[in-house]
Parts: structure tokens; sequence; C-alpha cells
């Protein structure tokens, strides 16, 4: 363990962090670039004394468990979070967690589609990045806190408006089977996430079709190719569903696009001019 390279490396991303990035107000008298110490502690739920000794390189060697959350607070990349576990003498294994830090290439490319809706899906099922047309097609996730963002959670226990699960969308019940399946996979590659076991104690409880699903033990699930969405304006949305995986973020791209010529075409083309707005509510 290199305490006082890790006491160097610790202060320098914390200082790269704005109390804004964490959704913190930056209050009076901040004299510190970036967080605090106190605040880092916080976002670590681990003790300001304790961090405060990191920093200082009187610690001792960390635990794997506040690793993650250290890295967690300090919003470290895969390659930082590598280099914290070596500087703390504990080689790094599986991330800790599922990853949400979308490559700012692959965000760029869902905004390069302008006529397909694109997504971008954590382990869990988060929509973590999206387009317009995703929006306008599905929902307003920026409109949504990340917990209302997670497709599983939604599918299973809501909200359903007008019985419309998942956004209407024609392969609900083999959605369900199959994102129970790759969250069951998910589970065995991050044990220690407590947000992810947080989550499936959730399902559990509140869905029986989750608690069915989730006791046969599948993780395989086969793709869906094609499926249609009940849209509240354009009506019926058929789409081609494509995949493509992001592996070394264990993230998903799902690109949904109509084919050429069809009414479906032109029900996206519609949805890209009319965006979020609800032309079937009224004024």
């Amino acid at each position: 363990m290199d305490r006082q390279e890790l006491a160097d490396f610790l202060r320098s991303r914390r200082e790269r962090i704005t109390p804004a990035d964490v959704g913190l107000p930056a209050g009076p008298r901040r004299r510190t670039p970036g967080l605090r110490r106190e605040e880092v502690a916080q976002l670590a739920y681990i003790s300001t004394e304790y961090y405060t000794r990191l920093e200082q390189g009187r610690a001792p060697r960390p635990s794997l468990e506040v690793l993650a959350q250290v890295a967690r607070a300090l919003r470290l990349s895969d390659a930082e979070r590598d280099h914290l576990h070596h500087l703390a003498g504990t080689p790094p294994g599986l991330p800790p967690g599922p990853s949400r830090e979308v490559r700012q290439s692959i965000v760029d490319l869902l905004h390069r589609l302008p006529q397909a809706a694109a997504i971008v899906i954590s382990a869990t099922y988060e929509v973590i990045a999206w387009n317009d047309l995703a929006a306008a097609l599905m929902e307003d996730f920026s409109a949504l806190s990340r917990r209302d963002r997670n497709l599983v959670r939604r599918a299973f226990l809501g909200p359903h408006p007008e019985g419309r699960r998942l956004y209407g969308v024609s392969d609900g019940e083999e959605f369900a089977l199959s994102s129970v399946q790759q969250l069951r996979a998910a589970s065995a590659r991050y044990p220690d996430d407590r947000e992810l076991t947080g989550l499936v104690a959730e399902l559990l409880d509140g869905s029986e079709e989750f608690a069915r699903l989730w006791a046969a033990h599948d993780v395989e699930s086969r793709p869906t190719l094609c499926k249609t969405f009940d849209h509240p304006v354009v009506g019926p949305v058929a789409v081609n569903c494509d995949v493509l995986d992001i592996t070394d973020r264990d993230q998903h791209v799902v690109i949904y696009t109509a084919t050429p010529g069809s009414p479906s075409e032109e029900a996206l083309r519609l949805l890209s001019v009319v965006g979020t707005q609800r032309l079937d509510v009224p004024g």
C-alpha cells in the first residue's frame, strides 16, 4: 500500500468534482476547490475522520467495500478505480457494481441517429443515456429520477397508465422473462452491489410474477428482433430492435428503427417533430 500516493490521488480526484456535480449546494465561504472531505465521506458512507486519515496517508489499508464506496463517491472511471485498488495494495477484480458512466462517443452516436430511437441501459436495466426520439417514443427520461428510469422496476411494479405495460410494448411478457434472467446473471457478477441487491429485494417483495420467474434460476435469454410500441399520440409503432454490447462497461445500446416506407417510419418521423409534447391532452 502506497499511502502517500493514495492520499495524493484521492485529493486530486476530490478537488476536480464540484458540489453541483453530485447535487450538493455550493454554499458560502467555500475555500477549497471541489468537494470538502466531509462531503466525500458523506457520499461514501464512511466517517469524515477516516476519510481525512486516508488523504493524510495515516489510515490502514481500506477494505474492498470502502474502496468501492470512495470510488463511487469520487466518480472514478474504470481505469481510475483500478489505479485506486493498486495504490491501496488490493488488486482490482470485478467492478463493485454496474457501471453507469457512458462514454462520450456513445452519447454522440445516439444523437447521430435522428431516424432511430436509441437508449443505453446498464446491467440493471437503468436507462442511462437516450436520444430525443427515444424520449418521444417511450418517455421523457430527463423528467424522471434514476429510480423511475429502471425498466425492470417499471415493467413489474408500474406505473401502467391505461393498462399499458412498459409503454405498451407487444413483447411485454417476453421482456419480463428476459429481464429477470439477465438481472439474475448481473447479481452473480456484482454480488456485493447494495443497489442491485435492494432492487431485487424490492421486486421480490412487490411482484408475484417477478418472484415466480426469479425462482426458476434461468440466466439465458433470447433476443427480441422486433416489437410494437402502443404510443398514445401516433398509435402503434412497429420497430426493429438491435442491441449492441459495450462489453467493457457491461452496458447495451438498444436501437429501434422502422422499416423504410412503412407507416411506422412515418410515425417516428412525426414523433421526431412532436417530441415529448402530448398532443392528445388538451392545452
